[in-house]
């Protein structure tokens, strides 16, 4: 079976799929590396629904979540905290149960309203060990 060859558009891009890059600088990183292995799995799942210009609505409800990658809603719960405790994410819009709204998220990676990403995860330290 012959593969077909990806077509690239004028731009240098590919036209038939996306792909999430997480550059070195990000994956070297001591606060990326000490991110548990659900609070990864989030962190993929939610920066997937960035298309450019959507940051900052970035929506992904407990229960999806859970469904999509396997975990417990509980476990969701503390890989959203942790992501927000790092600087990974910030919340935007609270969720509402009774709107079936899920809350918004901005990721810090990206530029959100015209303003330079903020990188927040690299001011992040580990807490002290007595």
């Amino acid at each position: 079976m012959a593969k077909r060859k990806r077509r690239i558009n004028a731009k240098g891009r590919n036209d038939t799929e996306q792909y999430l890059p997480i550059p070195y600088s990000m994956a070297n990183h001591p606060t990326f590396r000490s991110l548990s292995g659900p609070a990864v799995k989030v962190w993929i799942e939610l920066r997937s629904k960035f298309n450019g210009s959507n940051n900052g609505k970035l929506s992904l409800s407990f229960q999806d979540a859970a469904t999509k990658l396997g975990l417990s809603k509980t476990t969701v719960g503390r890989a959203f905290n942790e992501l927000q405790e790092k600087g990974f994410i910030v919340k935007q819009k609270a969720g509402h149960w009774y709107g079936r709204k899920a809350a918004e998220y901005q990721i810090t990676d990206k530029p959100y309203n015209g303003s330079t990403a903020t990188r927040s995860w690299q001011q992040w330290r580990a807490p002290k060990e007595r």
